[in-house]
């Protein structure tokens, strides 16, 4: 069995480090999208959907069966994934299925970077500072220090470049007819994290619509914001396990 996960934006796989120190397993992979803690390849053009042959390429490449959790765009391009190729996963966990859903409204930075020169003012903003200026930054928005200062290294051009391709090829109604497919997802087991706090992945009206398309279970954590895996690793951990043990 391996654990993949995939993470999003800002960030680099060091978000995940405390989540998986509790976990204690051993099989445990780590994979950065290109732009976000790793470099971008000549060529890419950093959309959703290269996001999501990217991340089939790496799956193909690991010993399964992959038990596949997604967060923030990673949660994105899992769904992509899962809902193109399915029988590259034996599970898969997502905590923004409502991206998909088709009353999905971006939330108010998004929708700045997917704004021509809005969206270049702000990410210029945001890499202003260097290290220490990025460093600042992350913990405002919640990153402990040491996690945040990890990230900052890897805030750069590639990473600048892929934000704004990423959300201007995921702009509405982009994400609304991805989401069409989304019963193809029950092919597979599936877990929807839902944080009741994050501001940034806004649900519809209709908040289950999605899980209950895509035939998955829901796990709410209550109280907890975007960075659920930092904020509370402890029941993070704890909700991944539970689901993965009635997988048998």
């Amino acid at each position: 069995m391996t654990v993949v996960f995939v993470h999003g934006n800002p960030e680099t796989s060091a978000i995940w480090g405390p989540l998986t120190a509790v976990l204690g397993r051993d099989d445990v992979v780590l994979l950065s999208p290109p732009g976000f803690g790793a470099p971008l390849p000549d060529g890419f053009g950093a959309t959703f959907l290269e996001y999501r042959d990217w991340l089939e390429g790496e799956l193909e490449k690991i010993d399964g069966p992959i038990d596949l959790v997604g967060h923030d765009w990673g949660g994105g391009h899992v769904v992509n994934a899962v809902m193109h190729r399915p029988e590259l996963v034996r599970s898969w966990v997502c905590d923004v299925l409502g991206l998909f859903d088709e009353d999905y409204v971006w939330h108010d930075m998004a929708q700045v970077w997917q704004t021509p020169g809005a969206g270049e003012e702000a990410l210029d903003a945001m890499m202003a500072g260097g290290v220490p200026g990025r460093t600042e930054l992350l913990v405002s928005l919640g990153f402990p220090p040491d996690i945040a200062a990890a990230v900052a290294e890897h805030v750069n051009d590639d990473m600048r470049t892929a934000i704004l391709a990423l959300y201007r090829s995921a702009a509405q109604p982009a994400m609304a007819e991805a989401g069409r497919n989304l019963e193809a997802l029950a092919s597979r087991p599936g877990l929807s994290l839902r944080a009741t706090a994050d501001p940034y992945a806004r649900v519809s009206e209709h908040p289950g619509r999605a899980a209950d398309r895509a035939g998955a279970r829901t796990e709410v954590l209550e109280g907890l914001g975007h960075w659920w895996m930092l904020e509370d690793p402890k029941r993070g951990a704890e909700a991944l396990s539970s689901f993965w043990e009635k997988l048998g």
